[in-house]
């Protein structure tokens, strides 16, 4: 288990923690406004009218170009809390490249717990639904499913500590004990059906286009105007 490294703040506001899937991180900046960055976040979240009790959206996994990035790693999730606040309740799927070879995994976590990773097969192109769903008095249900492969997974998880502060669909490139880690090529990620308290992601308020960016504010991928408030998609650009 690698450590929590801060991983820099585009906005001024302190960072909230997270982690996920073998690594431990910061989140993506306390924002307000409608569009931000982050240097391991993109995607949208929304803020500011909460409580937020459940999200949920779809995605294919997509394919890494490990010629590219011989070494790298991307993760795509659906999780409550992370952006305005100290926790994350989250789970998704993971594609890296670790000598030049092609990894996937699905996880869950309750951050501050370690992550817990599936031992499903998960491959390029499978068909990934996800949810996360606040139960009361700290409980959570966290859904992730595999319709290509038929499996899934329902797990319900306590924390206590949970402000549900913020619903967010995300991908990601993780941090290790040196800062964030090189975001692997994973071509262009397409996610559809992001729902939050019930609704369209773009209809539950306070909503955040969120891009990723390096030290020196270069896009490091690029995400779609949200369609239908529910659909959207993340393009790779560099890795660093």
């Amino acid at each position: 288990m690698a450590v929590a490294a801060v991983v820099g703040v585009l906005s001024g506001a302190a960072p909230a923690l997270a982690g996920r899937a073998g690594t431990e991180r910061y989140t993506a900046p306390n924002h307000r406004i409608d569009h931000s960055t982050s240097t391991n976040w993109s995607g949208y979240a929304v803020s500011g009218f909460g409580p937020y009790q459940s999200v949920s959206s779809s995605w294919r996994q997509p394919p890494v170009d490990c010629s590219k990035t011989p070494t790298g790693w991307s993760a795509f999730w659906v999780g409550l809390d992370g952006d305005t606040t100290n926790t994350v309740e989250q789970t998704g799927t993971e594609a890296d490249c670790s000598k030049g070879t092609a990894v996937y995994y699905a996880w869950y976590e309750m951050y501050p717990k370690y992550p817990v990773n599936y031992p499903n097969r998960v491959s390029e192109g499978d068909s990934l639904s996800a949810s996360v769903t606040y139960l009361g008095n700290g409980y959570f249900t966290l859904t992730l499913s595999d319709s290509t492969r038929g499996w899934s997974h329902t797990n319900t998880q306590r924390l206590k500590a949970a402000k549900l502060g913020s619903a967010e669909v995300i991908a990601e490139a993780p941090s290790g004990s040196g800062g964030i880690l090189p975001l692997a090529d994973f071509g262009t990620v397409n996610i559809t059906g992001s729902m939050a308290n019930g609704s369209a992601l773009g209809n539950a308020g306070g909503v955040t286009q969120i891009i990723m960016v390096d030290n020196a504010g270069l896009d490091k991928d690029t995400v779609s105007s949200l369609s239908g408030g529910e659909n959207f998609s993340a393009t790779w650009v560099r890795s660093n």
